[in-house]
């Protein structure tokens, strides 16, 4: 099974200093898991994408948030309730259409992509779209049970992944109770982190200290202002999560910390249907 990373360079959270994540493609820009929210983040030249993976009813991954439907498109109802072309027939809410993961990993070879997997189905189709884009090594598994990321490292030499969520409550509730927590904990190589559990300050740099401690970088989400950012920044976090790409960018030149160089345009071979406006 390949793990080449073909044009994109180091591996995923290779590169030195804190990393930009722009959140479903950068969701305050441009409608959320789009190719435009994607290929604006990659314009600004944030390297790292953020996503989300729903099953179609005929195996098919689908960058979309949500169960439904409803909320992010002119469709009604459950995506696995739906074939792939029946979701090519449905609008994005403020324009575009649904890409898949395929064609996401196929048109962003410069770009490194963390994938928030939303039910256990989705795992096998996930490895066999990532091995079949020879992508493991440019891509980060997050949002799931432990399990399930454990079967993800087994099927795909070179992923990364992030702690599953026993692991990450684990973390949390060392940070919150001083207790330093078994190296057991480190199932993976990044933390994911909602901003909500890390607000008070002691349990933030608890939590940066210990994730160091066990060689796990800190991922905050969602955070769009920038005081917030340059805070969490001064923390030591390892990325920031963020629906405002834009925002972040400038925070992290001020700091003289955007060493990431901006990678080539996008290959436009997401298919029309997904890449319409």
């Amino acid at each position: 099974m390949s793990t080449s990373t073909g044009r994109s360079g180091a591996p995923y959270g290779d590169e030195p200093g804190p990393l930009a994540l722009a959140h479903r493609g950068g969701a305050g820009l441009a409608p959320e898991n789009t190719y435009a929210a994607f290929a604006l983040a990659a314009a600004l030249g944030v390297r790292y994408l953020e996503t989300d993976v729903r099953l179609t009813a005929d195996g098919r991954l689908l960058c979309l948030h949500d169960a439904r439907l409803d909320r992010t498109t002119d469709g009604r109802g459950r995506a696995r309730d739906r074939t792939l072309e029946e979701v090519r027939r449905l609008r994005v809410t403020g324009g575009g259409l649904v890409p898949t993961l395929d064609e996401v990993l196929d048109a962003f070879p410069g770009s490194r992509i963390a994938v928030d997997v939303k039910d256990r189905a989705a795992v096998g189709p996930l490895v066999e779209a990532v091995a079949r884009a020879g992508a493991a090594e440019r891509v980060c598994v997050a949002g799931a049970w432990d399990g399930w990321l454990a079967q993800v490292r087994a099927d795909l030499p070179g992923v990364r992944t992030a702690l599953g969520w026993r692991a990450l409550a684990a973390l949390v509730t060392a940070a919150r109770t001083g207790v330093r927590p078994h190296r057991t904990v480190a199932t993976g190589e990044f933390a994911h982190v909602p901003w909500a559990l890390v607000r008070r300050p002691a349990v933030l740099t608890r939590l940066v200290g210990m994730a160091d401690g066990l060689g796990v970088r800190v991922a905050v989400w969602t955070v769009d202002d920038a005081p917030t950012m340059r805070h969490l920044l001064d923390a030591g976090v390892g990325a920031v999560v963020t629906d405002r790409p834009d925002v972040l960018r400038e925070v992290l030149l001020s700091r003289g910390e955007w060493v990431v160089p901006a990678p080539g345009p996008a290959r436009p071979r997401v298919r029309r249907a997904a890449a319409g406006g």
